[in-house]
């Protein structure tokens, strides 16, 4: 078996939990609670190599992950659908795919709300001003309401890197170096 295989079966079970979690939360209209747990659970796993080691290890048994995870869900304040759906991926030995549902859920809501998420990767933290500008800049591009998902790269040293969907635009400093790099390398 290829890794592509592996990364497809994953892919596919995280497509299952997500739409069972996202259709359960719809129909409990849960949504904006269901959002904030993904939020929850992203800086969780983000921060904590223990949670990071817990989803992925297989030395854990069945047991020890479902009661860890249980244990961390109910202390989160997790909605009761997410906490049964962790501790049912835990006794399945499935919660590897927690990152990849997260993020397939994500997708969902955005979908359901009529919104994009922008990847926006800058030399420096976005202020909130800034970020909402872009926001409407790119709305006004796309044509949906555009979530802005921030992160840092200071050897960007200055600019953009803008993603959403397919479409990607890099007005970082770092790239435009790069490209009179090559530039210079051709006339050379």
């Amino acid at each position: 078996m290829d890794v592509s295989e592996s990364a497809s079966i994953s892919s596919g079970i995280a497509d299952r939990y997500a739409k069972a979690v996202f259709d359960l939360a719809k129909e409990g209209k849960e949504l904006d609670k269901l959002e904030a747990n993904l939020d929850d659970l992203s800086a969780a796993l983000a921060s904590s190599p223990e949670l990071t080691d817990l989803i992925h290890s297989p030395v854990y048994s069945r047991d020890a992950q479902s009661n860890a995870i249980t244990a961390v869900a109910a202390k989160m304040g997790l909605t009761k659908t997410m906490q049964n759906v962790l501790a049912l991926m835990a006794s399945k030995r499935r919660l590897f795919v927690l990152p990849q549902m997260i993020n397939r859920l994500r997708d969902q809501i955005a979908e359901e709300k009529g919104e994009v998420t922008a990847d926006v990767v800058s030399a420096v933290k976005l202020t909130a001003a800034q970020s909402k500008e872009l926001a409407n800049t790119l709305k006004t591009k796309v044509g949906k309401d555009v979530k802005i998902n921030a992160t840092v790269d200071e050897s960007l040293i200055g600019g953009l890197v803008v993603k959403v969907g397919s479409k990607m635009i890099d007005t970082s400093i770092r790239s435009k170096l790069n490209s009179l790099q090559n530039a210079m390398k051709e006339v050379g």
